[in-house]
C-alpha cells in the first residue's frame, strides 16, 4: 500500500494525427518541454487517423527514440472523435490531456490545465480567446455554434471546438464517443454530475499543412447536436419525447375523426372524398409509428454503442501500448 502511494502519477497526452508530418516532431518537443518540469510520469499517445503522408514514419522514429511515445494506427480515417475515443480507451494516465496535432494548441498551457484539475475540477476546457483562424470560415461560424450549443445543452462554454482539454481518468473511462461527439464532451459528461471549468489558452496560426475542417462539417455538427440534446434530456425517459410527439399526432387524428363523424352522421354530408379523411388516417398511423419506431431505433443505437462495448474505430497496429490491459478498465 505504501509503495502504491509513493508512485508518481502519470500524465497521458492524447494527440490525433491526420497528415501532420511536419508538425509532429515539433509538437513532441514542445510537449516534453512542458511536461518535464512536472513531478509526473508521461506518455504521449499519437493516434494516426489514416494518414496518407509520412506521419506514421515520423511517429515510429519518435517511438524508437523515446518509449514514452506510443502509437495507435487506424486502418483508415475514422475522424477526430474516434481518435480521441481510442486514446481514452488505451491511455494509462491519472490525468489526461487532449490536443490537436497541428501545433495550433500550445503545450505550454498543460501545467495551467493540470493546476486547475488539482483544484477539484473533473474537466478543464480550453478557450481560444484570441483565436488565430480565418474570420468568415472558422471564427464566425464557431461563435454562433458555441452560442447555440450552450443554449441547447445548458452547459455554458465560450469554445466547444477547442481540443485542448484536461480530464481526470475516471471521467474519460466512462465516455462513449462517435460521430462528431468530441466537441460535446463537456455536455455529455455533465450527465455524470462532473465539475468543469474553462480557462483561456494560447492559440497559434497553423505553420504547416492545411486545415481538415470546413463549412461542410456544420451540417454534421447540427445533426450531432440533436443527438446530444436527446441524450441529455430524454436518454433515460424516451417516452417523454417520442410518446409526446406520437400522442399529439394521435390526438390530432382523433379530433379530426370526431369532426368527420359529426359531419357524416349529424349533418348527413359525404366525407369519402375529403382530404381531411386521409389526413386523419395518416396522423393516427404516424402517431403509432413515431412511438414504436423511435423507441426501437433508440434501443438499437444504445445496444450498438454501449451494450457490447462497440468502438467507433478499427486499429491496425499499436506500438508501446498494452491495449488489452487498458481495455479491461472500460466499464
Amino acid at each position: 500500500m505504501l509503495k502504491k502511494s509513493m508512485t508518481k502519477s502519470l500524465l497521458s497526452v492524447i494527440v490525433p494525427v491526420f497528415n501532420e508530418e511536419k508538425n509532429i516532431r515539433l509538437l513532441y518537443e514542445e510537449i516534453l518541454a512542458a511536461a518535464t518540469p512536472l513531478d509526473m510520469g508521461l506518455e504521449v499517445l499519437f493516434i494516426d487517423d489514416g494518414s496518407t503522408d509520412n506521419s506514421l514514419e515520423v511517429l515510429k522514429e519518435l517511438h524508437a527514440h523515446d518509449p514514452r511515445v506510443k502509437i495507435i494506427q487506424f486502418r483508415k480515417n475514422f475522424g477526430q472523435s474516434a481518435a480521441i475515443s481510442a486514446g481514452f480507451d488505451l491511455c494509462s494516465g491519472d490525468r489526461i490531456i487532449t490536443m490537436d496535432g497541428d501545433l495550433q494548441n500550445d503545450p505550454a498551457d498543460i501545467p495551467l490545465i493540470l493546476s486547475k484539475l488539482d483544484e477539484g475540477y473533473d474537466i478543464v476546457n480550453g478557450w481560444r480567446k484570441n483565436r488565430r483562424d480565418k474570420f468568415l470560415t472558422r471564427k464566425l461560424p464557431s461563435f454562433f455554434g458555441n452560442k447555440l450549443i450552450s443554449f441547447i445543452t445548458k452547459v455554458k462554454l465560450h469554445d466547444y471546438g477547442c481540443t485542448l482539454r484536461g480530464f481526470r481518468r475516471e471521467v474519460v473511462k466512462n465516455l462513449n464517443l462517435y460521430g462528431e461527439m468530441h466537441r460535446y464532451i463537456p455536455a455529455i459528461a455533465s450527465r455524470m454530475g462532473i465539475r468543469s471549468s474553462e480557462i483561456p489558452v494560447h492559440h497559434r496560426a497553423r505553420k504547416f499543412g492545411t486545415s481538415k475542417y470546413g463549412l461542410g462539417r456544420t451540417f454534421r455538427v447540427v445533426l450531432d447536436l440533436i443527438t446530444i440534446k436527446y441524450l441529455l434530456s430524454y436518454a433515460h425517459r424516451p417516452l417523454q419525447m417520442f410518446g409526446g410527439i406520437g400522442l399529439l399526432m394521435l390526438l390530432a387524428g382523433f379530433f379530426s375523426g370526431v369532426y368527420l363523424t359529426v359531419v357524416k352522421y349529424v349533418y348527413r354530408q359525404p366525407i369519402a372524398g375529403r382530404p381531411m379523411l386521409f389526413l386523419t388516417i395518416l396522423m393516427i398511423f404516424l402517431g403509432f409509428q413515431v412511438i414504436t419506431l423511435g423507441l426501437i431505433a433508440e434501443m438499437l443505437t444504445k445496444i450498438y454503442h454501449e451494450g457490447f462495448n462497440k468502438t467507433s474505430y478499427s486499429i491496425r497496429t499499436t506500438l508501446g501500448i498494452d491495449h488489452h490491459e487498458n481495455l479491461d478498465d472500460r466499464p
